[in-house]
């Protein structure tokens, strides 16, 4: 049963909820979610809590990617694979450009909510925004838009799913270091944007040779640690799967490893933080380019106020032209009250556009101006930049223009599916993934 007790939150305001039709089929979704064995275990919870709390004391880096949109239709082994492949690949040059261990956590196994389509008007009737596969569809009709509760049984037999193949694949040799070297050998030897990063590979090639030589062959060298995280938004489901340790007596939300506020319901005041504070999980917050710092020390003494490293995460995404000017402040005075959290970088959601072909989207090289600002203020204020936070996929789509392999605006209908924001492909996952290795060296 669920293990979050009928507290205030409930009375607080909460953003960006749908109304959902049909009462009695909540009630009966929710009794069976609350019945549901928990998709992670509260140990895995506690164990990416202390990975982060290397992050924040400089001693790792975090690589959160995937999709900003899962669908339901798309959750099958080859997107899981793809994107984990993608993932990883990025995880084997940071890890050894920055010497330090990559804590890998994947936006998937729980991405099936948040607002993606405008509102608008159709046949005189105005219509609501699409909420995602677990709210309603994106079809312009009423019938579409109808928020129908058994969406949140199917996102929690996806997500299942999810974690059930990335299990597999984590365990199972798919994420061997050796492999994975392959793949990125491949990617500098195939590609135009690749081949710039002939020296790198090449040094990774050595220390790989090196290991083999010390006798390093085992599973060492065969596994990979990987966690999920996704944003909570909808509260009902989040609570109806939060469960209490019988061990240690304290509650988690185990649709997930990591949850996170997104910038438009981060209220410190609100039922998402109100909520989230009285779970054990890791938590994350998006600070947009509104953020104040006095808003961040709010945050962190609602959601952190025992000062725990690894407990709480900012994720940034102020905009390039921003970034330099924003972060400084946050920084220094979240710094200033004692609070050890994880500053990330998402250069993706402040530097979207509207192209000539109606597509939304952003560039390579704009989306990386903010993460080197970002590795500017942290070097200058002498903290750690703890990492990046992307939506990525290993697919071939036209989402994001520029990068080495050259994506142009005309382009972009060409393979852009995505479900809600834009993502770099594979070879510009892979781009960004050597380019902030460099800054890491720097």
């Amino acid at each position: 049963m669920s293990g979050l007790p009928e507290e205030d939150w409930r009375a607080l305001r909460a953003r960006q909820q749908p109304d959902r039709e049909g009462p009695d089929e909540l009630e009966t979704v929710l009794a069976w979610l609350e019945e549901a064995p928990q998709l992670v275990y509260t140990a895995e919870c506690d164990r990416l809590k202390d990975r982060l709390a290397a992050v924040a004391r400089g001693e790792a880096v975090i690589l959160h990617g995937g999709d900003g949109a899962e669908t339901f239709a798309r959750a099958d082994a080859d997107a899981v694979r793809g994107n984990l492949k993608t993932l990883l690949q990025m995880a084997v040059v940071l890890t050894y450009a920055a010497s330090v261990p990559v804590i890998k956590v994947g936006r998937t196994a729980g991405q099936y909510a948040g607002p993606r389509t405008p509102s608008g008007q159709r046949g005189g009737r105005p219509l609501s925004s699409c909420r995602g596969g677990a709210v309603d569809v994106p079809a312009f009709t009423a019938r579409a838009r109808r928020r129908e509760p058994w969406r949140m049984r199917r996102m929690y037999e996806c997500s299942a799913m999810t974690l059930n193949l990335l299990r597999a694949f984590t365990t199972g040799g798919f994420a061997d270091l050796r492999q994975l070297h392959d793949w990125n050998r491949g990617f500098v030897a195939s590609s135009a944007a690749g081949r710039r990063y002939e020296e790198l590979v090449d040094e990774i090639g050595r220390g790989l040779a090196f290991m083999r030589a010390c006798g390093v062959t085992g599973h060492e060298l065969a596994a990979a640690e990987f966690f999920v995280g996704h944003e909570g938004l909808l509260l009902d489901y989040e609570a109806a799967l939060t469960r209490t340790d019988p061990e240690s007596g304290r509650t988690y939300a185990t649709s997930g490893h990591l949850l996170w506020i997104g910038d438009g319901a981060r209220d410190p005041g609100g039922a998402h933080v109100e909520f989230l504070s009285r779970v054990s999980n890791p938590l994350a917050v998006a600070l947009g380019p509104s953020a104040t710092p006095a808003t961040a020390v709010r945050l962190v003494d609602r959601l952190d106020p025992q000062r725990e490293p690894g407990r709480l995460t900012f994720v940034v995404r102020a905009g390039a032209d921003r970034i330099r000017d924003l972060l400084p402040g946050l920084v220094e005075t979240v710094r200033s009250e004692g609070a050890q959290v994880c500053w990330v970088s998402d250069p993706m959601h402040g530097n979207t556009f509207t192209a000539a072909t109606g597509h939304r989207t952003l560039t390579f090289e704009t989306a990386l101006d903010e993460v080197r600002g970002f590795m500017q203020v942290h070097r200058s204020l002498g903290t750690h930049p703890g990492g990046i936070h992307a939506e990525l996929t290993g697919e071939d789509v036209t989402e994001c223009v520029g990068g080495g392999n050259g994506v142009l605006p005309e382009d972009l209908p060409r393979r852009y599916v995505t479900a809600r924001a834009p993502r770099f492909n594979h070879a510009q996952s892979l781009e960004l993934a050597f380019l902030l290795a460099e800054m890491y060296c720097e």
